[in-house]
């Protein structure tokens, strides 16, 4: 039998976790671990890539051409260290603050991108993405760099709300001196909210000058358009 003690610890660790203090602490770390990943992983993948291109001399003998069956296999380990060196590349460009300067961005790009970050945890929550993304928008910002992080709390959002087989569109558009990046999901009124991220976008949008409109299912960012 479990005890009363044991359950109100549990509970207390439960709560412990899931606080937003404890949740920005947490995040706050991101930045620094992330330095130390990008280096501890590009270190092999950089040694991994010369060894292959070693072997793949060697191989050449003297026709002075990989043989065929061999050529599919290095072909195939090239384009895996590539992959995953992008993966951490894009991770780091949409989770890590770096502090940029005034300037113009592609807001095409950048959602196209995301996108693709968090295409995993869609798939996981089981959300159907539908994207309308008007190619070339460019947005003004005071940093530039901010701009993922934009992108990114509308969308794990909108898929934290749709979870369970709902649908998530995500649209990107000028109109006329603004542009817009609209992300609607079906999750319906009775979906879970996240608030602390919504507060967290809201206090972000008024320090950049960027305007946000959240109400049920629909979260609307416009930017000044460049």
């Amino acid at each position: 039998m479990v005890s009363s003690t044991a359950v109100s610890s549990s509970v207390a660790r439960v709560q412990e976790a899931t606080d937003p203090v404890v949740g920005a602490a947490r995040y706050g770390a991101v930045q620094t671990l992330m330095d130390s990943l990008l280096h501890d992983v590009r270190n092999p993948l950089n040694a991994m890539a010369i060894h292959l291109e070693v072997l793949s001399e060697k191989l050449k003998a003297e026709t002075g051409q990989v043989p065929p069956s061999q050529e599919k296999n290095l072909k195939a380990l090239r384009e895996q260290i590539q992959r995953v060196d992008g993966i951490l590349r894009q991770f780091t460009d949409f989770i890590v603050a770096k502090g940029g300067s005034a300037g113009e961005v592609d807001l095409s790009d950048a959602t196209t991108r995301a996108l693709a970050v968090v295409a995993h945890e869609g798939r996981k929550r089981r959300v159907t993405v539908q994207v309308a993304v008007e190619a070339g928008v460019l947005v003004r910002l005071a940093d530039t760099s901010e701009l993922g992080f934009f992108v990114i709390q509308g969308l794990l959002r909108a898929f934290r709300r749709a979870e369970g087989g709902g649908s998530v569109r995500v649209t990107v558009r000028a109109e006329g001196p603004s542009a817009v990046l609209e992300v609607d999901d079906s999750g319906g009124e009775a979906a879970p909210e996240l608030a602390d991220a919504v507060a967290a976008l809201g206090l972000r949008c008024a320090q950049l000058g960027v305007e946000l409109h959240v109400r049920g299912g629909c979260c609307r960012l416009i930017f000044p358009r460049a």
